[in-house]
C-alpha cells in the first residue's frame, strides 16, 4: 500500500529525519484532494469545486459565521475538523448527497480510507487525526454539530448562485433538500432560517421540484 503513496514515487533524502518525513509524506498525499471532483458548482466559475476547495471554504464559514453556533464553539477546533473531514475521500471518493445509490457503502469506504491515510503520519498525529474525523462524524460536540451545519449551508450557497445547481439533480426534491436543511438547524437555528429563506425562494422560482413520488427511494436523510 505504501507504493502507491505521491512520496514513494520520489522518496525524500536521508537526511530528513524520520518524523517530518512521515508528516511531508502525509501532506503529499493530502494534494490528492484537490482531484476529488464534488457536485456542487462553483459560484466564481462554470466549474465544478474540487474537495480541497470546498474543505477551504468550510474553514473560511466557520472563522466568519461562529458567532451563529447555537452553542459555543472553539473556533481553533472546528477548523480542525472541518479541514480534515474530507480527506477520507482521497481514496473512498465523493458520495453525492442526492444519489442515493452512491451512499450504499460509503460508510465502509470512508472507514476503510481513514485506517489506510491516517498512519502514513507518526503515531501521535495519526492518533489525533482519526479522533478529529471520527468527532465530526459522530456530530456529538458542539464544534461537531456546527461544522456540520456549515458543510450543509456552503453547498446551499453555491446552489444558490447558480439557480439550483445540484437542487435540480435526479434524486433532489423538497423533502431530500429539506432533510438536509434541518442538519443546518441542528447546529445553528439562525443559519437554519437562513437556509429556508433560500429554499423557500429556490421553490418558488421553480430550481426546486416538490417532493413525495420523485424522491430517491432512499428512504432517509442524505448523509454528508
Amino acid at each position: 500500500m505504501e507504493d502507491d503513496l505521491i512520496s514513494a514515487r520520489n522518496p525524500f533524502p536521508d537526511g530528513i529525519d524520520e518524523r517530518l518525513s512521515a508528516q511531508l509524506a502525509f501532506i503529499a498525499e493530502a494534494d490528492k484532494l484537490k482531484t476529488i471532483l464534488r457536485a456542487s458548482p462553483l459560484a466564481a466559475a462554470d466549474r465544478r469545486e474540487n474537495d480541497a476547495e470546498h474543505s477551504w471554504h468550510l474553514a473560511l464559514m466557520v472563522v466568519l459565521l461562529a458567532e451563529y453556533a447555537n452553542e459555543p464553539i472553539d473556533i481553533g477546533h472546528a477548523v480542525k475538523l472541518v479541514v480534515i473531514h474530507d480527506l477520507v475521500e482521497i481514496y473512498a471518493g465523493d458520495s453525492p448527497v442526492f444519489d442515493a445509490s452512491s451512499r450504499l457503502d460509503q460508510r465502509e469506504r470512508e472507514e476503510a480510507a481513514a485506517d489506510r491515510l491516517f498512519p502514513v503520519l507518526p503515531d501521535d498525529q495519526a492518533r489525533e487525526m482519526r479522533e478529529l474525523w471520527d468527532e465530526f462524524e459522530a456530530g456529538q460536540t458542539p464544534e461537531a454539530r456546527f461544522c456540520k451545519a456549515i458543510d450543509r449551508l456552503e453547498p446551499m450557497v453555491l446552489n444558490w448562485f447558480n439557480e439550483g445547481g445540484t437542487w435540480r439533480m435526479p434524486g433532489a426534491n423538497l423533502t431530500t433538500i429539506r432533510a438536509r436543511e434541518s442538519g443546518v438547524v441542528a447546529g445553528s437555528t439562525s443559519l437554519g432560517a437562513a437556509t429556508a429563506a433560500l429554499v423557500d425562494e429556490g421553490v418558488r422560482r421553480g430550481w426546486i421540484r416538490d417532493g413525495g413520488a420523485q424522491d430517491d427511494g432512499s428512504g432517509g436523510e442524505p448523509v454528508a
